[in-house]
């Protein structure tokens, strides 16, 4: 692990490749689990707005889910998570004939919502955790995601390249830019190959 700026930082987020691979995966992250995606309290607020403006966009088992139980519930260990319906699909997902995708993410793109969607879907396959007050930064593997590793692997692309955007959005320009020249670094002094 690596410190930068107040975080420990996985040096996997340098050696494992990842770019998502829609038309392999189908956004089968959207629809696979035993839980919803991660939220923190902050977030709560905004899934309800978005659930407000996004409502019709949703299926009417994620609208009955939503009114019953919240756009949110606590996990196993206890970590507020995204409503899911069927035991298994986010309630904020939207499918077309090919693909899985985030409602709140597709309409932030074309203008309808002002939020992106949860910064830990938007990180994914970074997982975040706290050890001893900090900020831990960890590359999950999902065997559904093995489609976005390989494509990854063919453009060279690790995950911090990958996750540039959502990484700047969680930590600021000067923590990317602090994380790419320890890129440079480790590769200079032979530990990423």
């Amino acid at each position: 692990m690596l410190e930068i700026l107040d975080t420990l930082v996985s040096l996997d987020l340098f050696k494992v490749f990842f770019c998502c691979d829609l038309e392999k995966c189908h956004g089968a992250c959207c629809i696979e689990g035993d839980a919803g995606a991660p939220v923190t309290l902050e977030e709560v607020e905004l899934l309800e707005e978005a659930y407000e403006v996004l409502h019709d966009d949703l299926t009417p088992e994620a609208q009955q889910q939503i009114e019953n139980e919240g756009v949110v519930y606590p996990d196993k260990e206890g970590e507020l998570v995204t409503q899911i319906v069927h035991g298994k699909d986010c309630a904020f997902v939207k499918n077309d004939e090919a693909c899985a995708f985030c409602a709140i993410d597709a309409a932030y793109r074309c203008g309808r919502f002002h939020w992106q969607k949860p910064i830990s879907c938007a990180l994914y396959p970074v997982r975040l955790s706290k050890v001893g007050g900090v900020t831990a930064v960890n590359v999950h593997k999902w065997n559904i995601c093995q489609p976005a590793r390989d494509l990854g692997k063919r453009l060279q692309m690790p995950v911090y390249q990958f996750l540039k955007e959502p990484l700047i959005r969680r930590f600021g320009q000067a923590w990317w830019d602090e994380c790419d020249l320890a890129a440079k670094e480790l590769k200079k002094a032979g530990y990423l190959d």
